[in-house]
Parts: C-alpha cells; structure tokens; sequence
C-alpha cells in the first residue's frame, strides 16, 4: 500500500489557513488631543467669565496639583497612602516660613518648598516600599500623623492651632502684586498646574512610567525583565512628596497663610475621595475630581453648612456605584456604549 501524502498548501495560497499575527499593544502616544487643548482652554475662558471667583477657582488649581501627585503614587505605582498631606504641609510650611523669615521671592521659595519635601518624601520612601498594602497605609498615615503633631508642638515656629501668619510674597517676576480679587494668585497658580502636569504627563507615558503600570499590576514578576522594584517606587514617591510640595507651596503663597489642617488626615482623606470621583490612574482623572469635590462643597456648604458632608457621601457611594473608574471610567464605558450602538445600526 502507498502512504498518502497531505500537502499544506503555502500561505497565501488559496485554501491555506491564515497566518496567525501576533497581538501589539500600541505604546502611550504623548501628543496633545484636541479635547485635551479644549480643556485647557476653559481655565481661560472662566477668568473673564467669572472674574467673581477667581479665588476659587486658583484654590481649585492648587488642590487638582495636589490630587495629580497622590495618583501619581497610588494610581500608576499603587502605593496606597494616607498621609500625603504630610508633604503638603512640608511645603506650605516651608513656603510661610520663608516668607516670615524675610525670604518672600514667590518662585525660588516654591522650588525650595519642593525640595524640602521632597527629600521628606525620599527618607520616608524607604519605609514604604517595604511592605505592601496595609504597611504601607499604615506606615503614611503614621508619618503624617507625627508630622502633624510636631506642628502642632512647636508652636513658636509654625503658630501651631492659630497658623502661620506674617505671610507677604514680593511681586511674581518683580511685575505682578498678589491682589486681594485672586488675578495673579490665578495666573500663578494656573501656570504651575500647567508646567507640572505636562512634565507628569510625559513621565507616566514614558517607559519609566510604563514600568510603574507593571508594578501596579504585578511587582513580583517586574524583576523577570531586569526591573528594580524598590528602586523605581522610591524615585515615585519623591516625585509624588515633591508635587505634593509644590501645591502647598502654592497655597501658603496665594493665600499668605499657612494652617495646622495642612498635615492633618482630614486633607489626606478628602485627597482619596477625589481621585474615587475623578478615577484613579487617570491624570485627568485627579484633575476632575478635585474639581467637581471642591464645587459640590462650596455649593453645598452654601446651602447648607453643617449637612454637606451627607451630600458629599452621597455623591461619593453613586460614584462608586453606577461610575466604575470615577467619572471618567464611567464616561469612557458611556462613549462606548454609544459607539457600539451607533455601529450596529444598519
């Protein structure tokens, strides 16, 4: 008997199965979108819309510079923490007391307020990156809250309960006076948002932040591909501490006060609810979420002062409800749904 021979047709060959392609993840494009020009747009356009709130709306800047440092740690790295305000303190303190001291040139104290903590953040970043989760919350939660007490202590150098004041910041570039409407504390404010947040933006899209996404998702096979773990979320951290920094840098300089709530762990919290709303891993994500917190409770506070913290809960458990991924998670899942509707229309 002959053996019978199969033949494979060649590929490409009429009848021959298709060649399998490998499946390719496109890398982070970091080129600017028009929706994201759009909104960077509307800062401008709410100055000579609601010139009434200017002060607000700087306050709003400096807490969204806040919110985008603790994403930067918790929702690309996933250190979990709950003492960020630590580092705002640090900076803000920092910023007052130079000014007190005689030393009230507004951009070189920012950089030094950014500096002192972020070298806060880098010593206490070899605690962090030792544990996981849980130590982790605990060992931030426990630097802020001595931090915080240490503030409060000394009370001949940070003014303790009644903060620090005899804040006076000399003219921004030796041109602009701080005026009580909030327009150069808006510019200000505006501009350093800005710079950080594209530096940040360029940072988490690069391969060191890609390297951190993988951390996140997987830490004990990061070092297969010749990645130090530790190493990478110490460099983090004290780029998180640093941001921190400079927002409560910015708060003590546009407001010429710096309070002992500051470090407290009620800022840390409201910091966490913020990215809950927002969405974490998602620099934008920080951005809206401090956003929509800090109008909803000036709106309801407004309304009425000693419930808003109800409607603040309430909103926060409908987010976390019906809005997976805060609300931009949510508004993606929406515009796909759209999307998928629209495409099976025939």
């Amino acid at each position: 008997m002959k053996s019978a021979t199969v033949s494979t047709p060649a590929p490409g060959a009429p009848g021959a199965p298709a060649a399998v392609q490998p499946v390719r993840h496109p890398l982070p494009n970091d080129r600017w979108k028009p929706l994201e020009i759009v909104f960077w747009l509307l800062p401008v356009v709410s100055y000579f819309l609601f010139p009434e709130y200017l002060v607000l709306a700087s306050q709003i800047m400096i807490v969204g510079l806040f919110a985008v440092s603790l994403d930067l740690i918790l929702g690309y790295a996933g250190i979990v923490s709950l003492g960020h305000a630590a580092f705002f303190g640090l900076g803000a303190y920092t910023a007052g007391l130079l000014s007190v001291h005689g030393w009230s040139e507004p951009i070189s104290g920012l950089l030094i307020a950014a500096a002192v903590a972020g070298l806060g953040g880098f010593l206490a970043s070899f605690l962090v990156v030792r544990g996981q989760d849980l130590t982790r919350l605990m060992v931030t939660l426990g630097v802020g809250l001595m931090l915080f007490e240490a503030a409060n202590k000394a009370a001949f150098i940070t003014g303790g309960v009644d903060g620090l004041s005899g804040v006076a910041m000399n003219k921004l570039l030796g041109v602009f006076e701080f005026d009580l409407y909030g327009k150069t504390a808006f510019w200000y404010s505006f501009a350093v948002l800005f710079i950080v947040f594209a530096i940040l933006r360029r940072l988490v899209s690069s391969p060191f932040g890609l390297s951190l996404k993988g951390i996140r998702e997987g830490a004990r096979r990061m070092p297969a591909i010749g990645a130090d773990v530790n190493r990478r979320l110490v460099v983090v951290f004290t780029i998180g501490a640093t941001v921190a920094g400079i927002a409560g840098g910015l708060l003590a300089q546009t407001t010429q006060f710096v309070g002992l709530d500051s470090l407290s762990f009620a800022r840390s919290a409201e910091l966490m609810i913020m990215l809950v709303l927002g969405g974490t891993g998602r620099l934008y994500g920080a951005l809206i979420g401090a956003l929509v917190f800090m109008l909803a409770q000036d709106y309801i506070a407004g309304l009425n002062p000693a419930y808003w913290q109800f409607w603040i809960g309430l909103l926060l458990i409908v987010i976390v409800l019906f809005a997976r991924g805060g609300i931009l998670g949510g508004g993606e899942r929406l515009l796909n749904l759209v999307r998928g509707s629209k495409g099976g229309v025939r």
